[in-house]
């Protein structure tokens, strides 16, 4: 069974293990999962290219705080991040040396 609970701003989060998770529709628009799952994703895809948070957020060009919101589950990639994430996941040597093309 899952608990959810109505916050003040209107916000609905999954309530897990005493902890709460914002909910989103996922890749599909189908039932809303916890934000939290990307959580790992973001995290391995760093982990793999060996990098720590501040050198993950230089070389996409984001902000350092956005990859520890992403990788705490706080908040969730979206629109062109996850985009780029998607092809990070599968070529990252290549986004890598695109990305340090850029002025």
């Amino acid at each position: 069974m899952q608990r959810l609970r109505l916050k003040a701003d209107g916000r609905i989060v999954e309530v897990l293990d005493g902890r709460e998770a914002p909910l989103v529709p996922d890749m599909r628009g189908n039932e809303p999962t916890p934000r939290a799952a990307a959580a790992p994703v973001v995290r391995d895809l760093r982990l793999r290219a060996k990098l720590t948070q501040a050198e993950f957020a230089s070389r996409l060009g984001v902000p350092l705080e956005t990859i520890r919101n992403w990788e705490q589950g706080k908040r969730s990639p979206r629109g062109p991040a996850r985009a780029l994430l998607t092809v990070i996941a599968h070529e990252p040597d290549m986004v890598f040396a695109a990305l340090a093309r850029r002025s």
